[in-house]
């Protein structure tokens, strides 16, 4: 920042100014300096006894923390390994911006453990997941969120691993992070209207869908599903996708989540990360 303390306060001062051209100016101004104000901008929210200057710094850090988000979202698509707990981190900071990946780490590492301590490795591939169901679903007691399926805490892996409930594609994704870590053949799958994992190696070829206590399902159930939906069979459908195909799918179920609560200026935002991920 290369003001001094007295003329950032000067700034917040006017913030509350009903020229909006100067209102205007002092926000680019802010803006400008990026992520290192908002220290700054949150001490002189608590100080202040006026709403309309709160209202105006909570706007301001919001854009803040926007400015960033989008930044360290374009850094994960350009990187190379596009690591999925960082990825589920970077969305994670759109509701809840304090949350450090390190926090989301040290928690997935504790269910890792947990699972870890039941797992034996002579097992075979079907009794693998049973091993794991019974860790995360019985054990942990994590378990699908359908009574409040669309809210966008479900797409937010910190309220996921707090509240225990989450939605298929969360719920998958602690899943494949645990499998993945006790070094398991098992990948996401993006199926239309539900997210699922596969099981795949040399010797087995099954599914299993988290959002359903982990329950195992063939090739033929995934043809009679879209069977029902009237959907034309892909080869995608069946086979492993991508952590960046994981995000993406992420992101559209937030921008469905913040639709169905009429949440507009949170829509545009959610599409603009998604176009990051396109670009």
């Amino acid at each position: 920042m290369d003001l001094t303390k007295s003329e950032l306060e000067a700034l917040v001062f006017l913030l509350d100014d009903t020229d909006h051209e100067v209102k205007k100016h002092v926000r680019d101004k802010l803006i400008s300096m990026g992520s290192e104000v908002i220290p700054f901008l949150e001490e002189k929210w608590e100080s202040s006894f006026n709403p309309e200057v709160q209202k105006e710094i909570e706007e301001l850090v919001h854009d803040l923390q926007f400015l960033v988000l989008k930044d360290r979202l374009a850094e994960w698509k350009n990187s190379q390994d596009k690591d999925l707990l960082t990825g589920l981190w970077i969305l994670n900071t759109y509701q809840y911006p304090d949350v450090e990946l390190e926090k989301l780490n040290a928690d997935m590492h504790q269910i890792y453990f947990e699972v870890w301590t039941a797992f034996k490795n002579d097992l075979g591939p079907y009794d693998q997941v049973k091993s794991i169901n019974g860790a995360l679903f019985n054990t942990l007691r994590f378990t699908s969120n359908s009574k409040n399926f669309h809210s966008p805490a479900n797409s937010m892996l910190s309220a996921v691993l707090e509240s225990k409930k989450g939605n298929p594609i969360t719920l998958c994704c602690i899943y494949y992070l645990v499998a993945q870590k006790l070094g398991l053949p098992i990948y996401g799958v993006n199926l239309p209207n539900l997210f699922v994992l596969v099981y795949k190696s040399s010797d087995a070829n099954f599914y299993i869908n988290a959002f359903n206590k982990g329950i195992v399902f063939s090739k033929k159930d995934i043809h009679n599903y879209l069977d029902h939906l009237k959907i034309e069979p892909k080869e995608s459908y069946f086979e492993p996708c991508t952590h960046l195909d994981i995000i993406r799918r992420s992101l559209r179920n937030l921008e469905l989540s913040f639709e169905k609560l009429g949440e507009v200026q949170k829509v545009e935002e959610i599409r603009i990360l998604q176009q990051i991920l396109e670009d």
